[in-house]
């Protein structure tokens, strides 16, 4: 399940995302029309009740279709569950696949979310106007999958390694920390995303995403090697949610409250992982990417992508902290080709998503 992106209107671009980047924009995902509830059904104030809906509609775009990914998946879980509803918000969702970052910053969305906070420090570099409200793990989400002649990143030296869109400073920073010498490495842009290049020898090696292609060859029974980030002592983030700036200066116990509703479905799909899977892959087949995310490969990827969820360093999910991004910050400085980068704390809101915790619970529904 993911953000979206279009009109008015989800990695950074982590791997996975580029499996749907060609998908139309006709994949918008709108929330049927509706009233605000009675004042006697109201689960909050409503005073907050008709705060919320003067917005009029939030748009979320998701730059990975309806992969299972945290703010990705919550988001449409959050509408279908009707939490959103709950909390008297309009939120829009559109899934086909653009670039969130831009939709956002320029004011068409407000909310998308990216693959690391390496993505978001990239962007934060050319584009102003975004604010990380939070991080979802501590993990990175790359790893490097090979043909199971490579034994070590070393190996890949006369060899050749594959990459989408850009090499990422993780994976440059995997190399470095190997002792690689890139010069010696072929580097390919792949355009195919098909994983068995690698077990067929077509390429060396790709540097993937870890929930997806290296358990699509898992799940096929095919030998290959995969080195993580952590492997070689290399540190990083997973999956940040991003905000307009200036919606989030101008609404910002609005922005909590999608915020809330999200991490409340996100609770949902940790706690009820097969239900929750069921819902997102219906949601895929009938809004036309089924084949893109058929059920077997979503249960696949959140199998993985929950767990870095639940060991987040915090252990209250998308709650994000400066020490959180800084190794990170460093490895983007070193091997993200950018003259300079903003502070960590000013693309970040540490306090928005903290503030929606009490006793290590999310207070739901609020007031």
């Amino acid at each position: 399940m993911n953000t979206t992106l279009d009109s008015k209107k989800l990695r950074g671009l982590g791997i996975a995302s580029l499996l749907v980047t060609a998908l139309t924009l006709s994949a918008c995902t709108a929330p049927a029309e509706e009233s605000t509830p009675d004042a006697g059904d109201l689960l909050i104030s409503q005073e907050a009740c008709d705060r919320n809906a003067a917005v009029g509609t939030i748009t979320y775009i998701s730059g990975y279709g309806y992969s299972a990914s945290a703010g990705q998946l919550d988001v449409f879980l959050a509408e279908e569950l009707g939490y959103f509803k709950d909390l008297c918000l309009d939120v829009e969702i559109n899934a086909s696949g653009a670039n969130g970052q831009q939709l956002v910053s320029s004011g068409q969305a407000e909310f998308t979310a990216l693959g690391s906070a390496s993505d978001v420090m990239l962007a934060a570099a050319n584009s102003k106007n975004l604010t990380a409200v939070a991080t979802y793990g501590n993990t990175p989400p790359f790893s490097i999958f090979a043909n199971e002649k490579i034994k070590s990143l070393k190996d890949l030296e006369g060899g050749s390694l594959g990459y989408f869109i850009n090499l990422t400073p993780i994976a440059s920073a995997m190399l470095d920390a190997a002792d690689v010498d890139v010069s010696k490495v072929e580097l390919i842009k792949m355009t195919n995303y098909d994983p068995t290049v690698v077990t067929r020898g077509q390429v060396d090696a790709i540097v993937g995403y870890a929930s997806n292609q290296p358990e699509n060859l898992r799940a096929q029974g095919l030998p290959f090697s995969e080195f993580f980030p952590s492997d070689v002592g290399v540190e990083g983030t997973y999956n940040v949610m991003e905000v307009n700036s200036e919606f989030l200066a101008d609404n910002r116990e609005v922005a909590a409250d999608f915020m809330r509703a999200s991490l409340h479905a996100l609770q949902f799909c940790l706690d009820s992982s097969d239900e929750c899977i069921d819902m997102i892959a219906q949601l895929a087949e009938d809004n036309g990417q089924g084949s893109a995310f058929p059920r077997d490969q979503l249960e696949r990827t959140w199998n993985v992508e929950s767990q870095w969820v639940k060991d987040s360093n915090s252990g209250l999910p998308g709650t994000q902290t400066a020490a959180d991004w800084e190794a990170e910050y460093k490895l983007v400085e070193q091997f993200g080709n950018v003259d300079t980068l903003p502070a960590i704390t000013d693309m970040m809101d540490e306090t928005l998503v903290a503030d929606l915790y009490a006793d290590g619970e999310l207070i739901w529904p609020g007031n």
